[in-house]
């Protein structure tokens, strides 16, 4: 038993009063460049072992971690006598907290369970409701992602009582096939499920959900439901970053899985620093700071004008940015060769890529494994400004931090956003915006 360095307690592995029996093996990963598990995939299911051999280690965890909170997760038949009577032997035992498992998107969901519970809001009221009848600590229910729009999910769980919310759970997923032998991963005897897909490749999801309802109306008319965030977060700047659009605790598991307890103590160091720069004293001073610029589309500035930026001094000219943009965006980058020595008089030494930098296919200036006497050309890659429509994908795309940015052009036009541009066609304020005739996107 070891405690999280920097944690502030923890949420114990699902609960029933019917332990399960899982599979082997369970767990398959994506990785992506250098990342390690940048996407994890499993298909355990809740706890294999007997409620009673958990309950007496929750006791002894907790009274050897007594400032630390416990909460337990639970799942069971959807009975309200099944949730009373687990409720109530758990609570016994001393936990700080439920977390009720409405989220589980494999084996427990075709039981009745889990995410068939998540997925109908009048379940997901009801069963809080039961669980809330004979709670005495506060209870949190985990949503999940697997829906259309998670904000009736979260509207239901207040309804039915709940203290908080905590979200997401995992996605329903197939991680990928092997190609030799044809079984899907993980492998069971040669057979696959889908299952629940987790790690950093899910945060995107996981934040957009979260912001969803830390900005809803109603589910927060009466105060800011509490929230607890999970879904991808390895780093001090992912915890940052669903604080600021709504979470006022975290959940941390497949970091922790993948490098230990480590990883929590180096992300309550790096919130220190950050907020130290930011001159905050409290995480509730900057809970939240972020959800008011989340808007809907519609409500965006039409007249704000971005165009890309290469700044030459970092250029390692690998073509990636060309390449990107001609195939797959907007032609809006120029490609010419210029003269090593013209290069080096009006810029410097140019900078070069290694061979896994470069795009594929590209006729670069330096590629070449041709004996030659004059020195190669050097690849100059130029924005056309008139073209480019400030996607960003260029600046995304380049291997070099900070070598493409994003300039702001004013356009000395007042802010309109499409909701403003409709209002005013309608009253014949404005005449209809024409579409650009150069450029072709591919998306």
């Amino acid at each position: 038993m070891r405690s999280s360095p920097g944690g502030g307690g923890a949420v114990w592995k699902t609960l029933s009063d019917d332990p399960v029996v899982n599979v082997a093996s369970r767990y398959g990963g994506i990785s992506l460049a250098n990342q390690r598990l940048m996407g994890l995939n499993n298909i355990e299911l809740i706890s294999d072992r007997s409620l009673a051999d958990n309950l007496k280690e929750i006791a002894q965890v907790k009274k050897e971690f007594p400032h630390h909170a416990l909460i337990a997760s639970v799942m069971v038949a959807s009975t309200q006598e099944a949730w009373h009577e687990v409720i109530k032997k758990i609570q016994d035992v001393g936990v700080d907290g439920f977390e009720l498992n409405f989220g589980c998107p494999h084996g427990m969901s075709e039981r009745g369970q889990g995410s068939a519970v998540g997925q109908v809001p009048e379940y997901c009221e009801k069963i809080t409701r039961w669980a809330k009848e004979v709670a005495t600590v506060p209870v949190l229910v985990k949503l999940t992602p697997n829906v259309a729009d998670i904000v009736p999910m979260g509207r239901a769980a207040k309804r039915g009582g709940a203290d908080g919310i905590s979200l997401i759970n995992t996605i329903n997923s197939i991680i990928g096939v092997d190609l030799n032998s044809f079984a899907p991963k993980p492998s069971v005897d040669g057979l696959g499920s889908h299952g629940g897909y987790c790690g950093p490749a899910v945060k995107p999801i996981a934040l957009n959900m979260v912001s969803a309802l830390a900005s809803d109306p109603e589910l927060n008319a009466n105060g800011h439901m509490p929230l607890s965030g999970i879904g991808g977060i390895k780093s001090w700047q992912d915890a940052a970053e669903f604080i600021l659009l709504g979470s006022t605790s975290l959940q941390v598991c497949t970091a922790v899985m993948h490098k230990g307890f480590g990883v929590v103590k180096a992300m309550t160091r790096g919130l220190e620093d950050y907020m130290k720069e930011k001159g905050f004293n409290t995480i509730a001073d900057f809970c939240g700071k972020s959800s008011t610029r989340i808007k809907k589309w519609g409500d965006l500035n039409l007249n704000y004008k971005v165009v890309a930026k290469i700044h030459e001094e970092k250029c390692i000219h690998c073509g990636i940015c060309y390449a990107s943009c001609e195939d797959g965006c907007y032609q809006a980058i120029d490609w010419t060769k210029m003269p090593k020595e013209e290069y080096a008089a009006k810029f410097g030494e140019a900078k070069k890529s290694r061979a896994d930098q470069n795009a594929p296919a590209m006729a670069l200036a330096g590629a070449s494994t041709e004996p030659t006497k004059a020195a190669p050309p050097v690849d100059l890659f130029t924005i056309k400004t008139d073209t480019c429509v400030g996607c960003n994908m260029c600046a995304l795309a380049c291997p070099v931090e900070g070598c493409i940015t994003m300039e702001e052009i004013p356009t000395g036009k007042s802010k309109m956003s499409w909701n403003d541009y409709q209002k005013m066609l309608a009253e014949g304020k404005i005449e209809k915006i024409q579409p650009k005739r150069t450029g072709a996107a591919l998306t």
